[in-house]
């Protein structure tokens, strides 16, 4: 057995960092096996040497949170529990991140490992960016976990953002006013919502103006606090575009971007706005980047076999 000892700067500081009922408590207990026991202003942490060592450098970190923003959200405390994990090379004491939404029969789980470290990466972070082919679950489930955070009450609206651009067709040609002919880019992400939620709630929602789906462009000079964004097909958009959506985000919030880098339909010599993101933004605290490959794709077993396919030819689908 083991044991270490923190100095707390003060009762304040321990009330932030256990989190309201001692829940970020509960948190570093079942990820780090270790016992915490606060006496006064000094924390003991007691178990085998290795956790303990994990479980001072975890808390540290929290301390440091708390002191730099005078609060302690429950995601700094996955994020960087969720870190340590990785960083010790053990298999994460996380259990597998389920979604219930309450509404349907059976919860959403995830169909693979890749799956798995995505949503831990949505619930870790504020900011997650995701790659990967069709058909392996990006948009799906991060719909899903934007509907969990709304149940939840941890945001107050879901915002599903498009970039209204054409694979090798044009806009103009097609029938109605603006909002009719951004309808058919905007389909997959109402498909998704349909597929979760009874279509009275999903009216309702969409109604009260707690649901949005919008083009890109629509965001632009907002400011969304309490809300969870969704940028599906993050690929089609430029450096400029993703940072003005990125710099949507209010307090509170939430952004996971998506998209596959195979399927850019951007004229040759313009940079993805997501590529571009990833190289700028992956080292940022508060940021998470998933891949997601061919292993995790969902869909018919021959989507997998046509992708492989395509990418030994060097063919963009």
């Amino acid at each position: 057995m083991s044991n270490a000892t923190i100095a707390l700067r003060d009762q304040e500081q321990a009330r932030t960092l256990f989190g309201p009922r001692d829940e970020h408590l509960r948190l570093i207990r079942e990820a780090t096996g270790i016992k915490v026991v606060l006496r006064g202003e000094q924390l003991q942490l007691i178990g085998e040497s290795g956790p303990v060592d994990q479980g001072r450098q975890v808390i540290l970190e929290l301390c440091r949170i708390i002191d730099r923003n005078q609060s302690l959200p429950e995601a700094d405390v996955r994020r960087v529990l969720n870190k340590y994990d990785r960083a010790s090379g053990l298999p994460s004491s996380s259990p597998m991140l389920t979604i219930d939404l309450q509404g349907k029969s059976r919860p959403i789980e995830p169909r693979s490992a890749g799956q798995q470290e995505y949503l831990q990466a949505i619930d870790g972070n504020d900011l997650v960016l995701c790659v990967g082919p069709a058909g392996c679950g990006k948009t799906y489930l991060a719909v899903a976990m934007a509907i969990r955070a709304l149940r939840q009450e941890r945001v107050r609206k879901i915002v599903l953002v498009r970039p209204a651009v054409e694979a090798g067709e044009k806009l103009g040609y097609l029938p109605g006013d603006m909002l009719a002919k951004v309808n058919p880019f905007l389909r997959p992400l109402l498909d998704a919502l349909n597929d979760m939620l009874s279509y009275d709630q999903v009216k309702r929602y969409m109604s009260s103006d707690v649901i949005e789906i919008l083009p890109l462009a629509f965001m632009r000079g907002r400011t969304l606090n309490e809300t969870f964004m969704i940028l599906d097909e993050g690929q089609n958009t430029t450096a400029t575009q993703m940072k003005m959506f990125l710099t949507r985000m209010g307090t509170r919030s939430k952004i996971v971007v998506t998209g596959d880098v195979t399927q850019i339909d951007l004229p040759t010599d313009v940079t993805s706005g997501l590529t571009d993101a990833i190289q700028r933004l992956a080292e940022i605290d508060g940021v998470g980047v998933a891949r997601l490959g061919s292993r995790d794709i969902v869909r018919h077993k021959l989507v997998t076999e046509i992708v492989d396919a395509y990418d030994r030819s060097g063919v963009s689908c």
